[in-house]
């Protein structure tokens, strides 16, 4: 039976979107959905968990970063990750948009995942290493940007996990529907309720707040009259 939330496991180098863009590949090559539309962005070149949605609250409560629902990326980096660009991550980077919030961020083995087409190209005298980063904000590129700041750029970006959601289970280039949690319907439901209060609170003053008319001939000069002209030149 079908819900109102798609769980999707986006390959690389497919475009998070339906709509053609050159030769690029898009979500309409996966997924048979009217009316669904991803919640949230994830990057050509990144792999992962894309949540998409047919409900419009529900789109805005899982992309807005005013919710704060924690994104996981697994990343794979050049190099073997030390302890002080780990120690950076956590308590936030700078970067040119600003200092990022602090993230968790640990080592992890390699995961056993699928394979990327194409693979990420692997030098002898280069070794490799995989950090699990969790975030709450959304800046462009963030994760890829964060790990290039403290000196270990990513080669392979994979989200993992969008709030309770992940990826188990899910094998790349598929989708499933999936229920939204109490607490995600909780969230909803509320900011439905606030977008109400704002669209029907008034943007005017209630006609009994109005100026009351006053009649031209009592505290209003009046517009003088102009004479009538008696002839007058047309133009042709």
């Amino acid at each position: 039976m079908s819900s109102n939330l798609i769980l999707f496991n986006k390959p690389f180098r497919v475009l998070s979107q339906f709509s053609a863009e050159g030769d690029k590949s898009t979500l309409a090559a996966y997924i048979e959905a009217p009316d669904f539309y991803p919640a949230g962005r994830l990057d050509f070149d990144s792999e992962g968990l894309l949540l998409l949605t047919d409900r419009g609250a529900l789109q805005h409560v899982i992309a807005s970063p005013d919710f704060k629902l924690p994104k996981t990326y697994w990343a794979q980096v050049e190099g073997e990750i030390s302890d002080s660009a780990l120690a950076q991550l956590k308590q936030g980077v700078e970067l040119k948009d600003g200092l990022t919030k602090p993230a968790q961020a640990e080592r992890m083995t390699a995961p056993d995942i699928w394979n990327r087409i194409p693979a990420v190209r692997h030098r002898e005298n280069i070794p490799t290493s995989w950090v699990s980063l969790e975030i709450r904000e959304g800046k462009n590129r963030q994760v890829r940007r964060m790990t290039a700041a403290v000196g270990f750029p990513t080669l392979r970006l994979i989200r993992y996990a969008i709030g309770p959601y992940t990826l188990e289970n899910t094998p790349v280039g598929q989708w499933n529907y999936i229920e939204p949690t109490e607490t995600l319907l909780k969230e909803v439901t509320q900011f439905e309720e606030q977008r109400k209060r704002k669209i029907s609170s008034p943007n005017r003053r209630s006609v009994s707040e109005k100026r009351p008319t006053v009649p031209h001939d009592k505290g209003m000069a009046r517009r003088p009259t102009r004479p009538k002209s008696t002839s007058r030149t047309h133009r042709k």
